[in-house]
């Protein structure tokens, strides 16, 4: 296994040094911004990462605005109150992208969170206090709990919401694989938890974050996809 210095001089080649370097890479939210973080944003960020998924992303940013007037802004009790009927007949609107099935994942998310916030007082706090040396195991909690939040979806949906995490991003994924640090599919608990061992040893090593790590690795190689 590569120490991180190295992977961080090699990104420091290629970008003009370690201060260009850390300038390109940001960071997660610190865990008591993550906590204060209301629940609604949580489901929209969710279900723009579904609709996101396989189609394109600048189409989904377009008719976003579109999206939370015709969902009540993601309010989570007023999402669960909402009849079938009523579920089917937004699933029409032209204003929005017409897929239903993942319309249907608006709500089903809603039921989660709502059953992690009255466990945990809020999915935000139950969020921020997810330990990042298991963040796989919280990608396998969505995968499994909730709908269409697996494979990268769940992830990138954690970044985008200020979560400290990895990604397997194409230049990531190919470092790792380069390096024999994981094997089989990405979504196999075994590859989940070699990656979640090397992210885990490079954070000890320069007391960065999940998502600066995974950012330089990704400007020490490839293509830039971070």
């Amino acid at each position: 296994m590569e120490q991180f210095k190295h992977i961080l001089a090699r990104a420091a080649e290629r970008k003009g040094g370690i201060d260009s370097v850390m300038a390109r890479v940001y960071q997660p939210l610190p865990n008591h911004q993550l906590a204060a973080l209301t629940d609604d944003r949580i489901l929209a960020e969710f279900s723009k990462k579904v609709f996101q998924s396989g189609f394109v992303w600048r189409v989904v940013e377009q008719k976003w605005p579109n999206f939370e007037d015709v969902f009540f802004q993601f309010n989570i009790e007023k999402i669960l109150m909402m009849p079938d009927e009523m579920l089917e007949r937004k699933a029409s609107d032209p204003k929005i992208i017409r897929n239903f099935k993942k319309i249907l994942t608006i709500k089903e998310n809603a039921h989660m969170l709502h059953a992690i916030a009255l466990e945990h007082g809020s999915a935000a706090t139950w969020l921020a206090q997810w330990p990042a040396q298991n963040i796989v195991e919280l990608w396998q909690f969505l995968k499994k709990e909730g709908a269409r939040l697996g494979g990268n979806t769940g992830p990138y949906a954690l970044r985008a919401l200020g979560k400290d995490t990895f990604l397997f991003s194409r230049d990531v994924e190919a470092y790792l694989r380069a390096y024999n640090l994981i094997e089989g599919g990405l979504t196999s608990k075994r590859t989940l938890m070699q990656a979640q061992t090397c992210f885990n040893e490079w954070q000890q090593q320069s007391g960065l974050s999940f998502q600066e790590i995974s950012q330089i690795i990704a400007y020490s190689q490839g293509d830039n996809h971070v």
